[in-house]
């Protein structure tokens, strides 16, 4: 189920969309939608936030919101953006890969498209390679490992010194926190599936988390300030962690049964990912284990992997949110020399039979 201001929001964006504000007409008042939603000021000034991200709306204090007025089409870019992932063929990359071309080939701009592997080692090499490419305008990155110090803050410094508009997306460095930002909500998506599932009546909900990307640690924060919120147990062994270099043997027959088997006396997991999730469900009805009544399986991402899991898995997805058409307009309007600031995508839970 969607947080309260993403309802919100979607429903004042398609009376937008439709025509029901004039852009000389002001928006209802705080306090209309609050009374007209039955919702508090602060889900509705967050409501409002999201539409001003958006570009749809300006805010003034002690004036209200008005629709932001339309302007002539702006001029095409004709620019080089190179696109730095980790990985180019994982489940949810294509899609982030396709908004970003998407976006960027409308506007005349050529994409250079890089992978890292997630490995410091070849994202500094990218990063020489990057340096050396003249006429180079931005780079859309998405920073290797990012819940560790990075050996190649010298290198993204050198590409700021030449000129070169940086955006980063799914991650950031400390260091770089100025560097305009597209990231998922993943510390409140922690928080959403552990009330999810303790409104469904778990009280001992183990996790499974990556501990080199940024993403994991947060949705573990997330997780774990919620369990403590709740008055919910939390044992060493009911979380399991794994990093890049782990990753097969951890999705191994071996390591699946280790793992459930400390998670004995828990009725629910969250997982990092839908391909860890594809994994633990499988491995659960090998294991004669029925899904969810003696164990319930939640997720992130809403990937295909959620819909082709031998029970379909309950996921949380970025609604109508493509994460690369938001990172690639953010580096548009950077080169257009436009303000902008980060974008946060909240999550939207897509509820299935798996919890």
């Amino acid at each position: 189920m969607a947080p309260k201001y993403q309802f919100i929001a979607d429903s004042l964006r398609q009376e937008i969309e439709s025509g029901v504000y004039s852009s000389k007409q002001l928006l209802p008042t705080e306090q209309l939608l609050c009374q007209r939603f039955q919702i508090s000021r602060q889900t509705v000034r967050r409501a409002l936030s999201v539409l001003e991200d958006e570009g749809l709306i300006t805010r003034r204090q002690g004036s209200g919101s008005r629709l932001r007025e339309r302007t002539e089409p702006k001029a095409l870019l004709n620019c080089t953006v190179a696109v730095v992932t980790t990985y180019i063929n994982d489940y949810i990359f294509p899609g982030i890969l396709q908004g970003m071309e998407t976006i960027l080939t409308a506007n005349s701009s050529a994409p250079l498209l890089f992978a890292t592997q997630n490995q410091v080692s070849v994202e500094r090499k990218i990063l020489q390679t990057l340096l050396t490419i003249k006429g180079l305008d931005g780079v859309l990155i998405e920073g290797s490992k990012t819940a560790l110090p990075n050996p190649n803050l010298d290198l993204y410094q050198k590409l700021i010194d030449q000129g070169v508009h940086l955006v980063f997306i799914n991650g950031t460095y400390p260091e770089l926190s100025a560097i305009p930002s597209v990231l998922a909500d993943n510390y409140g998506g922690g928080r959403m599936l552990v009330e999810y599932l303790h409104q469904k009546g778990h009280q001992n909900i183990a996790g499974i988390f990556k501990n080199d990307d940024m993403q994991g640690t947060l949705r573990y924060a997330g997780f774990i300030e919620t369990l403590r919120n709740l008055g919910l147990a939390l044992e060493d062994r009911q979380i399991c962690w794994y990093n890049t270099e782990m990753r097969e043997d951890f999705l191994s027959e071996a390591f699946l049964n280790s793992t459930l088997d400390s998670f004995a006396g828990c009725s629910a997991v969250v997982c990092y990912n839908d391909e860890v999730a594809i994994r633990i469900v499988s491995h659960l009805k090998k294991r004669g284990v029925r899904i969810p009544q003696e164990m319930a399986v939640v997720s992130f991402d809403n990937s295909q992997y959620s819909e082709l899991a031998p029970v379909r898995i309950t996921s949380l997805s970025h609604g109508t949110h493509n994460l690369g058409e938001l990172a690639a307009d953010l580096m548009l309007r950077q080169l257009r020399g436009e303000a902008c600031r980060s974008v946060v995508v909240p999550w939207v839970l897509a509820e299935k039979e798996s919890s």
